[in-house]
Order: C-alpha cells, then sequence, then structure tokens
C-alpha cells in the first residue's frame, strides 16, 4: 500500500511537470512575437518621438526669427532700451478688455511659464492690463527672454508683450 501511494505521488509529479512543459513550450512563440512586436512599436514610438521634438524645435528656432528674438536682438535692445517689446501683426479684434479678461490671460502665461522646465513661474512676473502683458524678472540667458515672450505672445488675447526681465548672472 505505501508504495501503492508513492508510485502515484511520484505519477501525478511526473504528469504535473509534462503538462507545464507543453503547455510552457507550445506559448513560448506567442510571448516571444508579441515581445518582437512590441519592440517594433517601442522603436517605431521613439523614432517618431525624436522627430515631432526635431519639428518643435525647428517651429520654436524659426518662430524667435520671425519675432526678432534672437539672443543678439534681445541683447542689443535691453541694452539700448533697457526693454524688449514685441507685438502681433494681428490685432485681437473684438476681445473684452476687462479684469477678467486680463486675469484669465495672465493665468494661462503663468502656466506655460510653470509647465515649461527652462522657465520658473516664480522668478518671472506677469501683468496684463487690456491684452498687454508686462514679464518682469530675471532669467540666466537672452534665449529664455525669448521663450518667455514667445509663450507670452502665443496666448489668446495678447496684443503685445513688453519685457523688462533681466540676465541673472
Amino acid at each position: 500500500m505505501k508504495s501503492f501511494i508513492i508510485g502515484l505521488f511520484m505519477g501525478a509529479i511526473i504528469a504535473s511537470c509534462a503538462i507545464w512543459y507543453f503547455t510552457a513550450g507550445s506559448t513560448m512563440p506567442a510571448v516571444q512575437k508579441a515581445e518582437e512586436r512590441a519592440a517594433t512599436k517601442a522603436g517605431e514610438t521613439l523614432d517618431s518621438l525624436q522627430s515631432a521634438g526635431e519639428k518643435a524645435k525647428l517651429a520654436l528656432t524659426a518662430k524667435f526669427e520671425a519675432l526678432d528674438l534672437r539672443s543678439e536682438d534681445i541683447q542689443k535692445e535691453l541694452a539700448e532700451k533697457g526693454n524688449v517689446v514685441r507685438r502681433k501683426a494681428r490685432e485681437v479684434g473684438g476681445a473684452a478688455v476687462d479684469a477678467t479678461h486680463d486675469a484669465r490671460v495672465t493665468t494661462v502665461i503663468k502656466a506655460k511659464l510653470a509647465a515649461d522646465s527652462d522657465l520658473s513661474a516664480i522668478s518671472i512676473s506677469v501683468a496684463t492690463t487690456a491684452g498687454r502683458v508686462t514679464l518682469s524678472g530675471t532669467v540666466t540667458s537672452p534665449e529664455l527672454i525669448g521663450k518667455a515672450m514667445t509663450l507670452a505672445l502665443e496666448t489668446d488675447g495678447v496684443r503685445e508683450v513688453v519685457s523688462t526681465i533681466q540676465i541673472k548672472k
């Protein structure tokens, strides 16, 4: 009786191992195919993100040049006038010019500054009056002044941006 129970137990173990071996062996190619598809998709996504990043960088550079927000332009204007002023090509038509509208514009610009890893919403103050935005504070380079002005100019309801931002060394 004892040998029968041991034989039964050993048979159950061998049967379990055989079932596991054949089940795992048949699913391995499917798992490998899924891993290969996932790796391919990840590579395609990475390529797409890099391409989008390069396009965004080119678009930002073009905006800087179109608005004369290159480092040299900013440094020259700061030295000559003490501030940098840029106007949108088209005026905002029919925009409500009240305290609520100005507060919304200020909030949107502050949110954009906070979302940008290069700029600090704490070190740049934003004031809006009748669609005219004034940026003040400090940054570490002229490029960042241009970036802050571009973010402000791209906001709905802004017709002019004046920057008194100083470069902190």
